[in-house]
């Protein structure tokens, strides 16, 4: 058995030509999508980077494997305390890449840069080869694909591998090399993507709205600065020049990253084992375009951040076919133990899709909880056509603490809904309680990691960043927005929201000035 598993970073499947999109983004990519299953309705269970790969290999939720953010508690996985064995569980079977190896006597490997990028070690567990790319996830495809097809020509005529490969190009800032042109530059921009909804997304706050691309993270603000290194990336939209610079520069790092793709799939030919392979298409989250009026970046628990793509051929399974039903990425684990009729390992969350590669049967859930403790902190409910946001911290974009979205109405999520759907949103919360119920029986430690990140003052990327921003705010002609801000987030100024602490310090220093 040959297994190949694509992480493409950020990469959403709207904008995937097997997923619809107008632009022939992705022509491998969508190659691999006519020779097997297509699953519509795929979502991580945590969002962004660290905690969906977490998810992924632990087959663990976030609430449940502690780690749900960048930074503070939350950046690190929980431990496994008294009952810790010899070797932990990520080595007795617990992880993908072990279980693999250990069921299936495949020899693991894997080409990233992640575990070094987020400290995130738990991320080898398993894996018998690890080729670190070396940029901390800053790499292009031509700093990938070298060491892929090194590996590819040594190894890929043996029997029994799982190789992993991480690609980078769709990830903000992007990357594309200059010297590759724009194949976009005379298409149309997505048709929804009006000067309108431009004029409505500048009157917006926060990171990676269309007035502030860029995170000063010297500074810690927020600001509209174009990264000297990165040309196609700009730092803010202000017309529809700049929103096509911005999206055509998304486009180039999917086509850029899709044409290395293509030269793994001719070694592969080469090597004649192509047809045998078992390959997977998928990323660790999507990029927001313009949802929420959030534009290159994943920072949200919405469609445009959490949803996913994912393909799979599976030679000898179903060809061509599509697969709407809603499924975790973390489903992933036992799916593998399905296909592979071995035992499922005790401590995975997940629920099998197998038959759905097998004959085509329907087997999604009827609902997913989703959640994002790095940027905001929200926890999300899909369901039927709908999508429920609840926002604890809102990463000071100003959501509403409520966000309802009809998605087959309006996929971008443009108009919240919830104040006329009430009964919608008692249905979500309904589903939110049951889910976050069930989690905490299977939680050892009885500890929602969320919480542990609002106490520790909030999701990392937006930690102290207020106070600077605030300032910007106030340069451009946006002052009037600071005191509510400043009312939602009295966590940021710990030394004015207490006047009667303030002045009791200041009695002490004095007590103390004058011994």
């Amino acid at each position: 058995m040959r297994i190949l598993f694509l992480d493409l970073d950020s990469t959403s499947p709207d904008h995937l030509g097997c997923y619809g999109y107008h632009r022939n983004t992705s022509p491998n990519i969508d190659k691999i999508a006519e020779e097997g299953v297509r699953f519509t309705n795929y979502y991580t269970s945590d969002a962004p980077c660290a905690p969906s790969r977490t998810a992924l290999m632990s087959g663990k939720f976030g609430i449940v494997n502690g780690l749900v953010g960048h930074g503070g508690t939350a950046g690190d996985m929980k431990l496994e305390g008294k009952s810790r064995e010899l070797m932990g569980k990520l080595s007795r079977g617990g992880s993908l890449p072990t279980y693999l190896g250990l069921t299936g006597d495949l020899n693991t490997v894997l080409i990233s840069p992640f575990a070094q990028r987020h400290s995130t070690f738990h991320f080898y567990a398993g894996f018998n080869e690890i080729l670190n790319t070396g940029r901390y996830g800053n790499e292009s495809a031509e700093h990938v694909t070298p060491v892929a097809l090194d590996w590819i020509e040594r190894n890929a005529d043996q029997d029994n591998w799982f190789l992993y490969i991480n690609y980078w190009d769709p990830h903000t800032p992007y990357r594309a090399p200059l010297d590759f042109g724009n194949p976009f530059a005379e298409e149309p921009l997505p048709a929804w993507l009006t000067e309108d909804v431009l004029e409505r997304h500048k009157q917006m706050v926060g990171s990676h709205c269309a007035n502030e691309l860029n995170i000063d993270y010297q500074n810690k603000t927020y600001d509209n600065q174009r990264p000297a290194a990165f040309p196609r990336h700009p730092g803010e939209i202000q017309n529809m020049d700049d929103m096509r610079e911005m999206i055509d520069g998304y486009d180039c790092g999917i086509r850029y990253m899709d044409e290395h793709l293509g030269r793994l799939f001719a070694a592969l030919e080469k090597q004649g084992v192509m047809d045998d392979v078992i390959i997977l298409i998928s990323a660790d989250h999507g990029e927001n375009m313009g949802q929420l009026g959030i534009y290159g970046e994943h920072a949200t628990a919405d469609q445009g951040t959490c949803r996913i793509p994912m393909i799979i051929r599976w030679p000898g399974m179903k060809m061509g076919t599509v697969d709407d039903g809603l499924h975790y990425h973390l489903d992933l684990l036992p799916t593998f133990a399905d296909m592979l009729n071995q035992p499922v390992y005790p401590d995975w969350q997940g629920r099998s899709y197998a038959p759905a590669l097998r004959d085509g049967t329907d087997c999604g859930r009827d609902y997913l909880v989703v959640s994002q403790c790095a940027h905001v902190v929200q926890r999300s409910v899909r369901f039927g056509d709908w999508i429920y946001i609840r926002s604890y911290h809102d990463g000071f974009h100003l959501f509403d603490e409520e966000m309802l979205y009809n998605l087959a109405e309006d996929p971008k999520e443009q108009h919240n809904v919830a104040a006329d759907n009430r009964s919608v949103c008692m249905e979500a919360v309904y589903y939110l309680n049951q889910w976050h119920d069930d989690m905490m029986r299977q939680n050892t430690d009885a500890v929602d990691p969320l919480w542990t990140v609002m106490q520790e003052g909030g999701p990392f990327h937006a930690r102290g960043y207020l106070k600077g921003y605030i300032k910007r705010l106030e340069e451009t002609g946006r002052g009037h927005l600071v005191p509510e801000l400043v009312r939602r987030h009295p966590e940021e100024f710990p030394q004015e929201r207490n006047p009667f602490l303030n002045q009791l310090q200041a009695k002490i220093g004095a007590r103390m000035a004058g011994r």
